[in-house]
């Protein structure tokens, strides 16, 4: 179990890092911020995608086809939790030192949006944080539903 949530762990975390980086650099400017919550959800979701795989992987390649459904979760879920220190990774570094200004100017949209009772207080650690656990609620969601999918008994 530990080698397939490693490999597909890491695969995802790459992947999170890689896409929601390039959805964050070329994105965030360009785009409209409902865009880029789309953009940023699909690339979670993209992401996440490797929790299905390697729960079929561990079902067919080490355990001889049977998986429970509670191993399904417990594997889905850490290799979620991979996926989200990639994509709160990303989150950090892009608000950190890539554009430090991110939550003054999307605080500045806001307000001329006339939504300024959306603005919540926050630094590069808060959101990272925050992406950390939605990505690992997003991931458990998904293990559920693979798990649910792909379990085999005897």
């Amino acid at each position: 179990m530990k080698s397939t949530v490693l490999k597909f762990g890491s695969y995802g975390l790459l992947v999170g890092f890689i896409i929601f980086s390039l959805h964050l650099f070329f994105g965030v400017e360009n785009l409209q911020n409902s865009t880029n919550e789309i953009l940023g959800y699909i690339s979670i979701f993209l992401s996440l995608s490797f929790i299905f795989f390697g729960i079929k992987h561990y079902r067919d390649k080490e355990n001889d086809g049977l998986i429970s459904l509670g191993k399904a979760i417990k594997i889905g879920l850490l290799i979620s939790v991979l996926v989200a220190i990639g994509v709160a990774f990303a989150d950090f570094i892009y608000t950190k030192f890539i554009n430090p200004s991110f939550f003054t100017d999307y605080e500045q949209k806001l307000i001329a949006q006339g939504r300024e009772k959306e603005i919540i207080e926050m630094t590069s650690t808060t959101a990272a944080i925050f992406m950390l656990i939605l990505v690992t609620i997003i991931g458990f969601i998904i293990s559920l539903i693979s798990g649910i999918i792909l379990q085999r008994k005897n």
